[in-house]
């Protein structure tokens, strides 16, 4: 059994951190099994002592909704036409078509179109960047690509290019991420 005085000591003790005891007056003392009492103590942890403090005098915390259904910004479908023009006339428009070359071309192609098409700094949007390369022969070619998405807010551009070897097709799938 706790003493009086060391019942004083602890019950000071937590009130000095911050929590208030149950040991002067409301002790709880639970039976063991060979009939000795053991004490207990409870404790009720708190940040703030309530005072005589005004309401006004406390922080007020505005809470905000970031919860948006459709993006505030769409995407500017004309302006990365115009990147994806830029980019493949500027990289392709001299160039022969050489396999090895290509391959590399086209993940070239890609990342500098993601860099200047994330500089536009459209929020909230998951960029995909596709470009095909082949060769231009008498022969056509049919590219199809399927998604899922919402009409709404998904969107999509394409642009394609052609020299006396080769053909170019880029496309860049801008996803609204919720």
């Amino acid at each position: 059994m706790m003493s009086d005085i060391a019942k004083d000591r602890v019950a000071h003790s937590l009130k000095k951190r911050g929590s208030v005891s149950s040991l002067s007056s409301h002790e709880f003392r639970q039976k063991e099994p060979h009939r000795r009492t053991k004490d207990s103590l409870s404790t009720v942890s708190y940040m703030d002592e309530p005072s005589q403090r005004d309401d006004a005098s406390r922080l007020t915390v505005q809470m905000e909704n970031t919860y948006q259904l459709g993006p505030t910004k769409h995407f500017p479908v004309v302006a990365v036409n115009h990147i994806l023009k830029d980019v493949l006339t500027n990289y392709l428009q001299e160039e022969e078509y050489e396999p090895e070359l290509c391959r590399q071309m086209t993940k070239t192609i890609s990342e500098v179109v993601k860099a200047r098409v994330k500089d536009l700094m459209i929020p909230r949007y998951k960029l995909i960047v596709i470009v095909y390369i082949g060769q231009l022969n008498s022969q056509s070619i049919r590219i199809g690509s399927r998604c899922l998405w919402d009409p709404k807010s998904d969107t999509f551009s394409s642009y394609v290019f052609r020299n006396s070897s080769l053909f170019a097709l880029a496309n860049v799938y801008a996803v609204y991420f919720e």
